[in-house]
C-alpha cells in the first residue's frame, strides 16, 4: 500500500483520548459484550514492560486511524534461560477502514522498527488467518507454550514470529504474557463511563 496521505508515527499524550476512543470503536461487541481493550491501552502506558517507541499511531487525511502498542516479555526456556522477546497489542484499525490494509501496513511497519529495536521475536495471540500473511506461525510448531495452558496441545491462536532469522533455534520452552493485560474488569467497566454510552450485545462468535 503506498498512498501519501498516509503517516505512521509515535502516539503523544494530545492523542492518548483519540486513541482509546479508536480502540473502543474497533473492539466493542468484538470479543465480548462492550470492550476491554481501551481499557487495556489506557493502564499499558504505564507497564514497566511498555515500549514507548514502538507505540505507534497511523493517520490518514489527517485523521487517526489505526494505533498498536508493544510490550517487552520473555520465553522462559527450558534450559532454564530466559530469552527477552517481545509481544503487541491491542492492534486498534477503525471500523471504518477495516480490511482495506491498513492493519497490515501497520503491522508490518512497526515489526521493522521492533527489529531495529534489537527484538529477535514476536509472540502474540491471534488470528493465523491475518497474522500469517505477515509471517506468524503457531508457536507450538517450533516448541513454544503458551504460559495460561503449557501442556496443551498447539493452540492455533498463540502465534509467533522470529525477526532476526535463527533467533529461537534450539529454544523450547513457555511465553510469559506481560502481567500489565490482566486487567480488573471491574476497574475498565468503571473507565468505560467515562465514555459515549454504546449498547452492549451478545453476538454469535464472541470469546467471553
Amino acid at each position: 500500500m503506498k498512498e501519501s496521505n498516509i503517516i505512521i508515527r509515535r502516539e503523544t499524550p494530545a492523542d492518548y483520548a483519540a486513541v482509546e476512543h479508536l480502540t473502543r470503536e474497533a473492539f466493542w461487541n468484538v470479543y465480548r459484550p462492550g470492550c476491554l481493550e481501551h481499557y487495556v491501552v489506557h493502564v499499558l502506558r504505564a507497564d514497566p514492560a511498555f515500549v514507548p517507541e514502538l507505540d505507534l499511531v497511523l493517520e490518514r487525511n489527517g485523521q487517526l486511524i489505526g494505533h498498536i502498542m508493544y510490550m517487552r516479555s520473555v520465553i522462559q526456556a527450558d534450559d532454564g534461560r530466559e530469552i527477552p522477546v517481545m509481544t503487541f497489542g491491542p492492534i486498534s484499525i477503525h471500523p471504518a477502514v477495516q480490511r482495506q490494509g491498513y492493519g497490515k501496513l501497520l503491522l508490518d511497519t512497526s515489526m521493522e522498527q521492533a527489529k531495529a529495536l534489537g527484538a529477535g521475536a514476536l509472540c502474540i495471540d491471534g488470528n493465523i488467518g491475518f497474522y500469517g500473511k505477515s509471517g506468524f506461525v503457531v508457536a507450538g510448531t517450533r516448541g513454544i507454550r503458551c504460559c495460561e495452558d503449557p501442556e496443551a496441545d498447539p493452540l492455533p491462536y498463540f502465534l509467533l514470529k522470529e525477526l532476526t532469522a535463527g533467533f529461537l533455534d534450539g529454544v523450547t520452552g513457555v511465553y510469559r504474557t506481560p502481567q500489565g493485560y490482566y486487567v480488573d474488569e471491574e476497574a475498565a467497566e468503571a473507565f468505560d463511563q467515562g465514555f459515549p454510552p454504546k449498547e452492549k450485545q451478545r453476538l454469535p462468535g464472541q470469546l467471553f
